[in-house]
């Protein structure tokens, strides 16, 4: 089952459920469902597998691991692993719908040791992390 742009403008394909029966997620459930597809992925490049906003918001039913990364020398069948946010048991159907595929190009950064004695470019930020704006 290949994924498919269901509009002209998707940014994302829609990868699908490759199972022979329907699987059912319990509420706080976690499951790995094959997608039957695997894919060469161009150097410099990855696929993210990220969930579909309607199983999102009318069943609680997300990716959890979003955005899943497949590198670009993984050579191995893509699965989605999904889970129940909801509050009702879901039922995943053969071939159905269930994440979307997006190709985004990729910056590996080149990383390097520093003594104690350097130190980073001063910002006014600093080191102020979670929660410094006073935003929620």
């Amino acid at each position: 089952m290949l994924p498919e742009y269901t509009t002209e403008g998707a940014a994302g394909a829609d990868l699908k459920a490759n199972i022979e029966e329907p699987i059912a997620l319990l509420p706080g459930q976690r499951v790995l469902i094959p997608t039957g597809l695997r894919v060469e992925i161009p150097l410099g490049y990855e696929l993210q597998v990220r969930p579909r906003s309607g199983l999102a918001l009318k069943h609680g039913i997300t990716v959890l691991n979003t955005p899943g990364t497949i590198d670009s020398d993984y050579r191995g069948e893509i699965g989605v692993i999904l889970i129940n946010l909801g509050e009702s048991t879901f039922i995943i159907e053969p071939k159905m719908r269930i994440a979307q595929a997006v190709f985004t190009s990729v910056v590996q950064a080149r990383f390097v040791s520093i003594n104690q004695e350097e130190s980073l470019t001063a910002t006014a930020r600093g080191e102020k992390g979670f929660g410094h704006t006073g935003e929620c």
